[in-house]
């Protein structure tokens, strides 16, 4: 008998030059981890972020490390010239400006993957990007925050599942391959809404509170509430035709378990008095109920009153 040879690993893609469109906590993180893979990577953010990058490199810090990541950021949306793919993680509320920026220097065939919150963002970048350009939506697990400018912390996970598109595959590998868990599923929608109800749990109570997830499941009665939320979210999704993927509820307990000293990103937001992305989570579920004739109103309350305390700290400014 003669022996088989092994079969060859699959080739990796070569480095792809890859722009960060909205170069905040969670673009910095990705951005970060393919830079140090050897990919050719461009951050577009903030003018003192992207200063800051530009003098020093970005500064990682990680349970493990607090390295300097050198690699290149701009301000100006005509860095994704050239780009292979673009990360879309602008908030969900600047989507569609986002994506007009970009549209007049996005090279032919270049993949947009919209990491964001909620549960349309690729649609909404799709509507202005049009067919020639290939869109992708990404799910996000990971928990990172700005420290300061150039400086991204990260707390926790770090996976995505990213939507069939032209160049997908090639990205999660090269995402996979940087260290950053990747698949490619079909059922992205059903994800997207698995994330929604666990951002719809915890983000604005989070927000109001100024507290990370493990002292608000600590709390008296939170239990309760944060339960009506869930079951209200899935009236919701069962009304429209979203099938979830796993144990949405021990996906929600489980968040206090691997990011108990998180805090929201809405509660961030808040924070530094910037617009949340509250109607793209607790008031999209609200408005997505009325639209269906299902009742939220948990989710009413909790949009209302993160907006009040918007309009609370704008007052001050």
């Amino acid at each position: 008998m003669h022996a088989q040879s092994p079969t060859p690993a699959p080739a990796l893609p070569g480095p792809l030059r890859i722009a960060v469109m909205g170069a905040g906590a969670v673009g910095c993180y990705f951005g970060a981890l393919l830079a140090r893979a050897g990919h050719d990577v461009v951050l577009i953010g903030r003018p003192a972020h992207v200063q800051a990058i530009q003098a020093r490199g970005l500064r990682l810090q990680t349970a493990t490390e607090d390295v300097h990541v050198p690699l290149a950021a701009s301000t100006e949306p005509q860095a994704v010239q050239g780009a292979d793919a673009v990360l879309l993680c602008v908030k969900s509320t600047d989507t569609e400006d986002a994506a007009r920026q970009i549209l007049p220097h996005l090279a032919p065939g270049a993949l947009v993957l919209t990491l964001q919150n909620g549960v349309a963002g690729d649609e909404r970048a799709r509507a202005v990007l049009g067919p020639a350009h290939p869109v992708a939506a990404a799910v996000v697990y990971v928990a990172t925050a700005m420290e300061g400018a150039g400086h991204v912390r990260h707390y926790g996970r770090g996976e995505l599942v990213i939507a069939p598109a032209p160049g997908s595959e090639r990205l999660a590998q090269a995402l996979s391959a940087a260290g950053i868990p990747t698949q490619v599923s079909p059922d992205v929608r059903g994800a997207l809404w698995a994330k929604l109800v666990i951002n719809c749990a915890y983000n604005a109570l989070s927000a109001l509170t100024q507290q990370p997830y493990g002292w608000l499941a600590a709390q008296d009665g939170a239990g309760e509430v944060i339960a009506d939320l869930v079951e209200e979210c899935l009236a919701v999704a069962r009304a429209d035709g979203v099938r979830l993927p796993g144990d949405i509820h021990a996906a929600v307990r489980g968040i206090v378990l691997t990011m108990p000293g998180q805090r929201s990103s809405t509660a961030q937001d808040l924070a530094r008095g910037r617009p949340t992305e509250i109607e793209h989570l607790n008031g999209y579920v609200a408005r997505r109920g009325a639209a269906l004739g299902v009742p939220t109103p948990v989710n009413h309350a909790l949009r209302v009153l993160v907006r009040m305390a918007e309009a609370a700290a704008h007052q001050k400014a």
